[in-house]
């Protein structure tokens, strides 16, 4: 899944750009992705686009709330992505009701443990359905200041 969603950003930067269900499948099926794939990857990419409205409360958005982990959430998400998701909410890329979608989102995945790559990954995701992974300050909030190596 992750090797298309970076077909995706390479060839649709623009997520407005991208093509129909159809159009796309036919496309993904000529660059050599198989068909369990991209039937994984449309569903996906249905529920992203819904945003999945009513699962939680508009005000959550607003919220300041605390995030802390359920046991089978602890088994999927390792102690520096937590801490990689954190500091998206502390530079202001994500709001509380984001940081809810995007552990949802990472807890949907295939695997039984998620990298800090692939969370990452589903943030430009989102990023890139919203149409704001333009703004070179949140790209380089994702991929430069969040390495340890890159800070001072």
């Amino acid at each position: 899944m992750f090797e298309i969603l970076i077909y995706l950003f390479e060839n649709y930067f623009d997520s407005e750009n991208c093509p129909d269900s159809e159009t796309l499948t036919r496309k993904l099926t000529l660059a050599g992705f198989g068909e369990d794939e991209i039937s994984q990857i449309l569903g996906w990419l249905t529920d992203h686009t819904k945003h999945e409205a009513g699962k939680y409360p508009v005000t959550l958005s607003q919220s300041k709330s605390f995030r802390i982990y359920s046991s089978s959430a602890l088994e999927v998400i390792d102690v520096e992505s937590q801490g990689f998701i954190l500091f998206l909410e502390q530079a202001g890329v994500l709001n509380s009701l984001q940081r809810e979608l995007l552990i949802d989102r990472i807890l949907q995945m295939d695997g039984s443990s998620s990298c800090l790559d692939k969370i990452k990954l589903v943030v430009m995701f989102d990023l890139w359905v919203q149409n704001q992974l333009t703004n070179h300050d949140l790209i380089e909030k994702l991929f430069i200041a969040s390495n340890p190596r890159n800070r001072h």
